[in-house]
C-alpha cells in the first residue's frame, strides 16, 4: 500500500491545490473572527469533499474551530487556519501558481498544511472511527490563548502528535524554543512640557529604562533572546506622557530560561519612586518543545519517506514555537514540520513548493499508517 501513497497523492495534485487556494482565498487574520469562521466553514467543506464526512465546527472559548474524527484520537493531526496577514492582502497578494510556487497570504503558514492533513488522511481512506483527529483552530497566531486548553484535552490519549506547520527548508522540527511575551505599561504623571516639566512623571523615560534593562536578560550562551518589539507612549508633543506601554518577546530553550526571564520582567521596577508598573498582558506562553519529542518520531518518517520514494528529510530545531509545544510538555510524541515546503513564513515574499504538496501529502499518509499499526520509532 505504501508504494501506492505517492502514486495516489500525485494523481491528485490538482485537486490538493485547488484547496489550497480556496483556503487562500478565504482570508483569515487571527483578530477578526468572522473572518476566521468563514475560513472554517470553507475547511469544512473541503473535508466534506474529500472525506465523505462531515468536520464538526465547534466553539471554543469564542474561537471557532474545525475537527474531524475521535474527541481524543489515536494520532491527532494538529493545524491553524488564522493567519498573520490582515483583510486586503489578498489584493496586494493575490494567488498565484506558475506551476513551481504557490502565492498568497498564508499559502506556507499554513493553509497548505491543512490540506495536507485531510489529503492524507483521504489517501488512507479512513472514517472518522479509525483513530485519527483533525484540529484545526483559529487562534495559532496570537498565542492560541483560546484553543490551549482543547488542544491538550484532544491530546491527552494520542500515540502521536503531527502537526502540519510547515518545514524549515524541507526539513522537519524536531525541537522548538519556549515563547514568552508580555506587555508591559508604566504609568508617571502629565504635565506641561514647557511650564513645568518637573511637575510631571515621564513614562516614556521609565520605559525606555525599561528596554535597555530588558536587552540585558537574554542569555546568548544558551539560546535565551530577550527582544522589545513595540513601544507606544504619550498623546501631545507638548506634554510629559503620563503613560507607555512596551512589549518584549522572549524565547528559549527551557523552562528554567523562561522563569528566569519570568522573574526578571515581574521584578522590574522604574527608577522614579511614584511611577508604577503593570504586565498588563502575556507571560509564559509556551513551554519549549524539547528534542526528545520528536525525534522517533522523525526516524521514523524518514523510513516512511525512503518507503514510499522520497528523498532524506533531515530535521533542525528551530526557535520559532507552535501549538506542538503544547503536547510536547504532556509528554506526547509530537513532530512539527510536516506542511509545505517553502519560505516567508509572516512576510511578502511567501510561497510553497506545488511539486511538494502531493509529497508531503504522501508522507503523512504513510507516516500515519506506520503509527496505527504500531511500528516502531
Amino acid at each position: 500500500m505504501e508504494s501506492d501513497l505517492l502514486a495516489g497523492a500525485q494523481a491528485r495534485a490538482d485537486a490538493l491545490i485547488d484547496s489550497v487556494r480556496t483556503l487562500v482565498e478565504v482570508e483569515s487574520p487571527s483578530s477578526d473572527v468572522a473572518s476566521c469562521e468563514r475560513a472554517v466553514s470553507a475547511a469544512a467543506d473541503i473535508v466534506q469533499a474529500w472525506l465523505g464526512s462531515a468536520g464538526r465546527v465547534e466553539v471554543h472559548d469564542g474561537r471557532p474551530v474545525l475537527r474531524w474524527g475521535p474527541d481524543r484520537p489515536r494520532v491527532l493531526l494538529l493545524g491553524h487556519l488564522d493567519t498573520v496577514w490582515p483583510v486586503g492582502t489578498l489584493e496586494r497578494i493575490p494567488w498565484s501558481n506558475d506551476g513551481e510556487r504557490l502565492r498568497g497570504p498564508g499559502v506556507f503558514d499554513m493553509k497548505v498544511g491543512v490540506v495536507q492533513a485531510i489529503g492524507a488522511v483521504a489517501l488512507l481512506g479512513l472514517v472518522p472511527d479509525d483513530g485519527v483527529g483533525l484540529l484545526f483552530t483559529t487562534d495559532e497566531e496570537i498565542g492560541s490563548g483560546c484553543s490551549r486548553a482543547l488542544i491538550e484535552d484532544a491530546a491527552r490519549d494520542a500515540d502521536a502528535v503531527l502537526v502540519l506547520e510547515p518545514s524549515v527548508e524541507g526539513e522537519l522540527k524536531t525541537a522548538r524554543k519556549g515563547t514568552s511575551w508580555y506587555v508591559v505599561q508604566i504609568t508617571g504623571r502629565a504635565a506641561h512640557a514647557g511650564l513645568d516639566p518637573e511637575r510631571g512623571i515621564n513614562a516614556l523615560v521609565e520605559a525606555a529604562e525599561l528596554v535597555r534593562s530588558a536587552v540585558t536578560w537574554a542569555a546568548p550562551d544558551v539560546g535565551t533572546t530577550v527582544t522589545p518589539t513595540t513601544a507606544r507612549a504619550g498623546v501631545t508633543d507638548n506634554t510629559v506622557p503620563d503613560q507607555a506601554v512596551v512589549g518584549i518577546d522572549v524565547r528559549a530553550w527551557s523552562a528554567e530560561e523562561q522563569q528566569r526571564v519570568d522573574d526578571l520582567a515581574r521584578g522590574w521596577g522604574p527608577a522614579h519612586p511614584e511611577a508604577g508598573v503593570d504586565i498588563i498582558g502575556g507571560g509564559i506562553n509556551r513551554p519549549a518543545m524539547e528534542p526528545s519529542a520528536g525525534e522517533g518520531l522523525a526516524r521514523l518518517a524518514e523510513r516512511c519517506a525512503e518507503r514510499i520514494g522520497l528523498p532524506p528529510l533531515g530535521s533542525r530545531a528551530v526557535g520559532g514555537a507552535s501549538d506542538g509545544n503544547f503536547t510536547a510538555a504532556m509528554g506526547i510524541p509530537t513532530l512539527d514540520g510536516l506542511g509545505a515546503v517553502g519560505d516567508g513564513a509572516h512576510a511578502d515574499h511567501e510561497w510553497a513548493s506545488a511539486r511538494a504538496v502531493p509529497e508531503r501529502t504522501a508522507l503523512v499518509a504513510a507516516l500515519v499508517a506506520a503509527i496505527l499499526a504500531g511500528e516502531s520509532a
